[in-house]
Parts: C-alpha cells; sequence; structure tokens
C-alpha cells in the first residue's frame, strides 16, 4: 500500500466535539456520502468503537468489511483491515486532530488495496472522492450540530 491520499480541513469546534462525531459509526450514512451502514461490533475499554462493520457504495469501489480503530483520546484516530471484503483487500486510515485557532485541522489519511485490478489513477481518484467527501461531511455534521 505505497499510495495514500491526504487531506485537511479545518472544522469550528474543538477536538472532543469532532471526536464525539467521528466516533458515532452509526450516523455515518447520514454524513459520509458513500457509506451506507456501519454497525460496531466491539467496543473497547475506553468506551469507543474497536471494530466496526461497513457497507460502502463508492462507485468504482462499493464493499463489505469491517475495520479495527486505534483512539489516541482527541488527538488521533488511525484504523485498519481486521475482516476484509470481495473487493478492498486492505485499507488503512486516520483522522488527525489540531487545534488551530478558533477551530481544529482535521487530517484525513486514506489507502486502499483492492483484489481486483484497478488502474492506479482510477483507485487515487475514488480515494480522493471519499476523503473529501468524509471530511465536508464532517465539517457540515459537526458545525450543524
Amino acid at each position: 500500500m505505497a499510495d495514500r491520499t491526504t487531506s485537511s480541513i479545518t472544522i469550528a469546534a474543538d477536538p472532543a466535539t469532532i471526536t464525539a462525531v467521528i466516533a458515532d459509526f452509526p450516523s455515518y450514512p447520514g454524513w459520509a456520502g458513500q457509506v451506507k451502514s456501519a454497525r460496531v461490533l466491539s467496543v473497547g475499554d475506553d468506551g469507543r468503537p474497536e471494530t466496526v462493520r461497513f457497507v460502502l457504495d463508492a462507485g468504482v469501489i462499493s464493499d463489505e468489511y469491517t475495520l479495527a480503530y486505534s483512539w489516541r483520546g482527541d488527538e488521533a484516530v488511525d484504523w485498519q483491515i481486521a475482516e476484509p471484503g470481495k473487493m478492498v483487500s486492505a485499507l488503512t486510515g486516520s483522522y488527525r486532530l489540531a487545534p488551530r485557532g478558533a477551530g481544529t485541522e482535521v487530517t484525513y489519511d486514506l489507502a486502499v488495496d483492492l483484489k481486483v485490478p484497478m488502474i492506479g489513477m482510477i483507485k487515487r481518484k475514488a480515494e480522493k472522492v471519499i476523503v473529501d467527501t468524509a471530511l465536508k461531511g464532517l465539517k457540515k455534521r459537526v458545525e450543524g450540530r
């Protein structure tokens, strides 16, 4: 998984508020465009989701898989594939949150590998759509609360 897609956005909220929205996986279909469902399978000692089952429809990438999450307070969350799907063979990502003035800069990093051959340019475009849609949706969800 050499190629990664990274993008950032500033959200007018503190990291704890943003992290609470990120951790509310059942609400993802309402703001994370490509996520059709997200079901928490297990919760860690900190009370935050540890494994989550996703149904994703991002056009060229449509699949069902499970991700494992690792939380670092309200500063970051990392995830990786725990159970691959039919198309997605590997997936790693993270949100990094850094206070910036009256808001928080949120950086989303994503790398996806597929079981089916796909031209790198098309795969990176799909990753970029996922990242940009998620960041814009997250901003709208947090600031609209």
